[in-house]
């Protein structure tokens, strides 16, 4: 069931609100537990019930082996957790690795092995992460349940269970052990309800609008089309511009549905593309997987404490994994390495400047503008091998933005040009137009782009705006910078309702078409 679907907005949540606050405002706190986790195992089935033993089974397993972990006992069984571990990493390679492992070997061996295509549970890597740094976590002393309930609403609650974010079970069930919060809060409803109508406008109006600039550029790099610079500068800042919105509104929705319920969610996506560096754009994107990346991974691998070239040793390898994670294919890989040899420059350069006696804080307004440039076109670079289908169409792609097919410009300029034309098309410069190929979704492209752009890079975002109202555990969120955008920090009142609505009537009109979030391939 998607959250931008009728069903849901219209069905599931309504009755689900009406339900928990029914059951748990007459103090049968314990069967509005059960009906949320009911009804979030029935949000998960939507989509395919088979699975539903799957998840079951998984959260069975992990509340047995937590139960162990989290045991008194002064020597806890070390092998155990990393049985527990294997078990939930096994689950994910099954599943999610097998057909590109066994597509691999008869590449690499000449073989003919045959698997049937393994079709992908859906949200199996965010619950069995989360279960793995539970598992983690019991083992270190650090959190223990005893109530096979609550552990099932860890795991299952809907708002964030099928991308996100990836939660820790001190930051969940403490909320939920509140009485309070069974009782319905109309600020935390009139909260949730803005910050969840915010993130379906995101989605369905801005991402889904400019998914159709993606699409048909990477479709026709795919089939070998030679693309301009233009054209592959514009795919490529069109899927930028609807993979931000897409999972910004699914972050949105996810603390807004949360919200409702009077709980409140970690951080996990904070205007990222205004970033200054690499270091920076991985403090703001999907800020829980890379918080469990550095916890569980990085920092067990020895992080920053054995040297320099392990220190960069140990950045590549939880970034290729961090790429794997994504999905299976080489394209993924590709962007992990390639984040991971980013990150390593960063890393390199602040040391190097450090040496120097440089202050990392102190920079000019020149410079601040354009290391946030520079590090947006090389996130571009990178999500080009990620929404590439194959790793020749992300090459096809890459080149093209290069110039290796040459630069094409409009044909009104060739007149300009003069007699120096002959020798301009000889070092690959052209006169066909930006968009020489047939692209006849990209009608009205530039102002969608250029508006989407705008909003990303210079408007507060939604916890900003929220920021009042404490919309996230552990958030940057400050409210608007400038005075000038006082205006923009909301305010339970009849100004922001009327605009809350206006938002909510336009996105469900766009609804007719309803598409997935990005993030739940993964």
């Amino acid at each position: 069931m998607l959250f931008n679907s009728y069903i849901f907005l219209f069905g599931f949540l309504p009755i689900t609100l009406v339900g928990f606050y029914l059951i748990g405002g007459r103090g049968h706190h314990r069967v509005a537990m059960s009906w949320l986790v009911a009804a979030s195992l029935f949000f998960y089935g939507w989509w395919n019930p088979a699975y539903l033993g799957l998840i079951f089974a998984s959260m069975l397993f992990n509340y047995a082996m937590g139960l162990v972990l989290g045991g008194n006992a002064k020597h806890k069984p070390r092998g155990l957790l990393w049985f527990g571990i294997a078990a939930n990493l096994g689950l994910i390679g099954y599943f999610k690795y097998a057909n590109f492992f066994v597509d691999n070997l008869n590449w690499s061996l000449g073989s003919s092995y045959h698997l049937e295509t393994i079709i992908l549970p859906l949200a199996i890597s965010f619950f069995t992460f989360q279960q793995i740094a539970y598992l983690i976590d019991a083992h270190r002393g650090e959190t223990r349940e005893y109530n096979f309930l609550h552990y099932c609403l860890f795991v299952t609650f809907f708002p964030q269970l099928i991308a996100g974010p990836i939660v820790h079970h001190k930051e969940m069930l403490p909320q939920f052990a509140k009485d309070i919060i069974y009782k319905l809060n109309t600020r935390h409803l009139a909260v949730g309800i803005t910050i969840f109508i915010f993130g379906l406008f995101k989605k369905v109006v801005i991402a889904d609008g400019v998914a159709v600039y993606a699409t048909p550029v990477f479709e026709a790099a795919e089939n070998g089309v030679a693309l301009t610079v233009f054209e592959a500068w514009g795919g490529v800042l069109a899927y930028t511009l609807q993979l931000y919105f897409d999972f910004s509104g699914y972050s949105d929705m996810a603390i807004g549905l949360a919200r409702m319920f009077g709980i409140i969610l970690p951080l996990n996506f904070y205007s990222p593309y205004k970033a200054r560096n690499i270091i920076d754009f991985w403090s703001r994107w999907h800020i829980t997987l890379s918080r469990f990346l550095r916890d569980y991974l990085y920092i067990p691998l020895g992080g920053n404490r054995k040297g320099r070239a392990r220190r960069y040793t140990n950045l590549m390898v939880t970034m290729l994994i961090g790429g794997l994670w994504h999905g299976a294919g080489w394209t993924f890989v590709m962007w992990g390495a390639l984040h991971g040899f980013y990150l390593i420059v960063n890393h390199f350069w602040h040391s190097l400047r450090r040496m120097f006696g440089h202050d990392l804080e102190k920079t000019s307004m020149a410079g601040r503008g354009a290391a946030r440039m520079l590090t947006l076109i090389a996130v571009m670079i990178g999500w080009a091998f990620f929404r590439a289908e194959s790793f020749e169409g992300a090459l096809n792609v890459v080149l093209a933005m290069g110039g290796a097919n040459g630069i094409s410009l409009p044909t009104g300029m060739a007149g300009l040009a003069g007699t120096f034309k002959p020798w301009l098309a000889e070092h690959g410069v052209y006169f066909n137009g930006l968009v020489p190929h047939d692209f006849s979704e990209w009608k009205g492209a530039a102002p969608a782009l250029l508006i989407a752009l705008s909003i990303a890079l210079y408007f507060p975002n939604t916890l900003d705006i929220m920021a009042k109202y404490r919309p996230t555990v552990s958030s940057h969120a400050q409210g608007p910078k400038r005075p000038d955008l006082a205006i923009l920090e909301f305010q339970i009142s009849l100004r922001w309702a009327i605009f809350t609505v206006l938002l909510f009537y336009l996105s469900v009109g766009r609804m007719s078409q309803v598409s997935e979030f990005l993030y739940f391939q993964f």
